[in-house]
């Protein structure tokens, strides 16, 4: 059984950047583990993490009834949490017949309460109920090699879906209610409107799609008809710099949050992509260290939710001030 090539890309991606960046890592790691000079921080408070058997978890949604729902991928499954981190229930099994799921990656919940989940191994994008039932499906063709869709965003007020393909580096835009394909976003490239593996995604309040693109070290933003705006982030060590960025959130305020799953730090921008913050520490003074960070989700409330998917836990935050 073929086993999902982003898990591959994952262990490729480390390997390599361990070998050609390690000089780097040592700087950037003497860096965020003093305090914090000259970074903005925006301090969390830690309120619960989750730990329900997960095998490399990659993304988290959560409901407008507070419920957290967990890609739990090499598992096969979506597991379901109530609002203070209690297992509630799960659906999802290893398989291809409709309902069931091979390394799921992506999740968004629409303002329906409707679950949509990018079912990458079997090419597809699953919809379901609040309550795990099956209610559709949606193939991702491609005339390229087979589609890796690793996540996906809905905008059920304008009946809107975007897909990301990984492999065959672009993201697709549907019309929900005709179930059609209106538009692909993107080519292979490292110019703007281009990818080299887009991941995670997430929506605005104003219908902005923002898009993590690995490996060109960035996050993509387009408008809700998928014309280009603006580019976050780059190659570098140094704020406002990724090496390999990967869940997107977005807060209350507008302001963009950015998991780097290498280097286990997350940073805030501002909606036109200026550096804001590095997400810290109060206790420490200094930039918060995660393990492998990866999907970020940010309810009403203004938590913060993130997957590591190495410590294999989803960890939950309340977002506090800002420190200069």
């Amino acid at each position: 059984m073929r086993r999902n090539s982003t898990f591959r890309h994952l262990t490729h991606y480390y390997k390599l950047l361990a070998g050609y960046f390690s000089f780097f890592f040592l700087v950037l790691t003497a860096v965020i583990s003093s305090p914090a000079y000259g970074i903005n921080l925006t301090n969390v408070k830690p309120l619960f993490s989750i730990f329900h058997n997960f095998s490399q978890p990659s993304d988290v949604a959560v409901s407008g009834d507070g419920h957290i729902y967990i890609v739990d991928g090499v598992n096969n499954r979506i597991k379901v949490f109530n609002r203070e981190g209690k297992f509630a229930f799960s659906f999802g099994s290893k398989g291809a017949l409709n309902g069931q799921l091979t390394f799921p990656l992506g999740i968004d919940i629409g303002d329906s309460g409707r679950v949509y989940v990018a079912d990458s191994g079997n090419h597809r994008v699953q919809i379901f109920s609040r309550k795990g039932e099956y209610i559709a499906k949606i193939n991702i063709d491609s005339a390229m090699q087979a589609a890796d869709p690793t996540d996906v965003a809905v905008n059920e007020s304008i009946q809107r879906m975007y897909v990301a393909d990984n492999d065959n580096h672009r993201v697709l835009m549907y019309d929900l209610e005709k179930v059609e394909l209106l538009k692909s976003l993107g080519t292979p490239g490292a110019e703007e409107r281009e990818f080299r593996y887009p991941f995670l995604m997430a929506l605005d309040r104003d219908g902005y799609l923002y898009i993590s693109d690995v490996v060109n070290t960035r996050v993509q933003v387009f408008n809700s008809e998928g014309l280009f705006v603006t580019v976050i982030g780059g190659w570098g060590v140094e704020k406002g710099k990724f090496f390999r960025p990967k869940g997107v959130a977005i807060d209350s305020n507008n302001r963009v949050y950015v998991s780097d799953g290498y280097m286990g730090v997350i940073q805030v921008f501002r909606s036109d992509g200026a550096f804001h913050s590095a997400i810290g520490d109060p206790e420490r003074g200094a930039v918060k260290k995660f393990i492998k960070p990866m999907g970020l989700f940010i309810d009403k409330s203004n938590r913060l939710y993130v997957v590591e998917m190495f410590a294999e836990r989803v960890s939950v935050y309340e977002i506090q001030g800002d420190t200069e």
